[in-house]
């Protein structure tokens, strides 16, 4: 049987004109085996209003206990005192203490309501103020990322499926699972916790895959993030620099 023109014909870079071998790496199992790490996994929380009563915020506490008593560090930002993106310097005390933590982390929890059907300012403009280094390496590249989002209406998932765009485009590993809690002001007592519901089963869930996700992740994410086309950029700058017309 003669063979199809669409079946590769070689099974090394032979026949791959277009890849540069120098940047062109196999995947090594060894280097996806993630090292045991004595330190608990580092996870920072964001959310996304400064409401005196915000349930965001009572979503992301009740999140929180829940991610300690499965043995995470745990850091929560809250975004009081943080200016608007470009409307202070890079100098100022909230901006530095949200890319510290942002550094810190290992793993990240979202959690928006949603403000005319998408995620709101407050936490956009946190996700804003991350720098970009040399316009590609982010700081969020390779951690991992659960998103939630509490309506006060029925249902919804647009702000959560914003937050996942946002997620992917900062180049995280953002997890399967998620939490929309509809009709937030039922959900929760005069105190602020959660009430018994289908949806606290659910925070449970996402936390729990969140730090499982983090531990496979932890100090591999390096290896997993890195790419062809990076390599290849790299080794173009390096050639760039030792050639003799740059000396």
């Amino acid at each position: 049987m003669a063979r199809s023109s669409l079946t590769p014909k070689g099974t090394g870079l032979s026949d791959l004109p277009n890849v540069l071998p120098a940047a062109f790496e196999l995947p090594d199992f060894s280097a996806l085996v993630a090292p045991k790490l004595d330190y608990k996994p580092r996870i920072l929380m964001l959310y996304g209003s400064l409401r005196e009563r915000s349930y965001s915020r009572f979503l992301t506490l009740e999140a929180q206990r829940l991610l300690e008593a499965f043995g995470a560090e745990v850091r929560v930002f809250h975004a009081n005192g943080l200016p608007l993106p470009n409307d202070a310097p890079e100098s100022h005390p909230k901006v530095q203490e949200l890319r510290e933590a942002m550094l810190w982390s290992e793993g990240q929890v979202w959690t928006s309501p949603e403000r005319h059907g998408a995620m709101s300012a407050v936490l956009k403009s946190q996700i804003d103020w991350i720098p970009l280094p040399g316009g590609a390496i982010r700081p969020t590249q390779g951690r991992t990322l659960a998103v939630m989002q509490v309506s006060g209406g029925s249902q919804s998932f647009n702000a959560v499926n914003q937050m996942r765009i946002l997620g992917r485009w900062m180049r995280m590993v953002t997890i399967p699972n998620q939490s929309s809690v509809a009709k937030a002001f039922q959900e929760f007592d005069e105190d602020g916790r959660m009430k018994p519901s289908s949806y606290y089963d659910r925070v449970v869930d996402v936390m729990e895959e969140l730090v499982k996700f983090t531990l496979i992740n932890r100090g591999v994410s390096r290896y997993l993030t890195s790419r062809y086309s990076e390599r290849k950029e790299a080794a173009a700058k390096l050639e760039e620099r030792v050639s003799p017309k740059s000396i």
